[in-house]
């Protein structure tokens, strides 16, 4: 996000934190797709994820009056959805809540590759994404993830996480280690752009 888009970001939340819809709507607008997608990738099922970003929403909308900085609303934001997806973790009492079995069936309908070898090729990936990211602890996988798949950078992570920015790097060092040493992913993605 530049610099620009920053800054109408966090007038965006200022003027809807003191009530103004239209700001308000914008900002739903803006962040819905990145939120949606956050929670997916982290619940496998739409239906779940279509509830938690209502929620996330629902949660930003009551809370923004309170944000205290409106320039770090991005991050806040991401917290708020991410204590939603623990919330979620926590009252299903699932072990593991990152890319289940299904999340490759799920994938296919949303990804809607051209041919049946491109659904082949994305169950696979799904399946070894999902492997590689089984060796890493939780706050490994998160800190990817939000590096990875969500593109924040090392400050918004540290303040969506409530971590400090070298916690954040450790993760993240301990992560891409483990990612380099993921050889069937690797070979995947070797074999996916020849």
């Amino acid at each position: 996000m530049g610099d620009v888009q920053k800054e109408n970001v966090s007038e965006l939340a200022q003027k809807a934190g003191a009530g103004d819809r239209g700001c308000l709507e914008k900002l739903v607008n803006m962040f819905h797709g990145d939120i949606f997608r956050l929670v997916y990738y982290r619940v496998g099922s739409r239906m779940e994820a279509e509830d938690l970003t209502q929620d996330t929403f629902l949660e930003m909308t009551r809370s923004l009056i309170r944000l205290r900085d409106p320039a770090r609303f991005k991050a806040w934001l991401y917290r708020i959805a991410l204590n939603k997806v623990r919330d979620f973790h926590r009252k299903k009492r699932l072990r593991a809540f990152l890319f289940r079995t299904k999340l490759a069936g799920d994938m296919d309908t949303v990804e809607n590759p051209a041919s049946p070898l491109g659904q082949v090729m994305a169950k696979e990936f799904w399946h070894e994404f999902h492997s590689m990211t089984q060796k890493m602890s939780s706050k490994e996988k998160e800190v990817f993830m939000l590096r990875y798949v969500d593109q924040l950078g090392i400050r918004e992570i540290a303040e969506a996480m409530e971590r400090n920015e070298s916690t954040v790097k450790t993760h993240l060092y301990r992560a891409l280690k483990k990612f380099k040493s993921a050889s069937g992913f690797h070979a995947l993605l070797k074999g996916s752009v020849s």
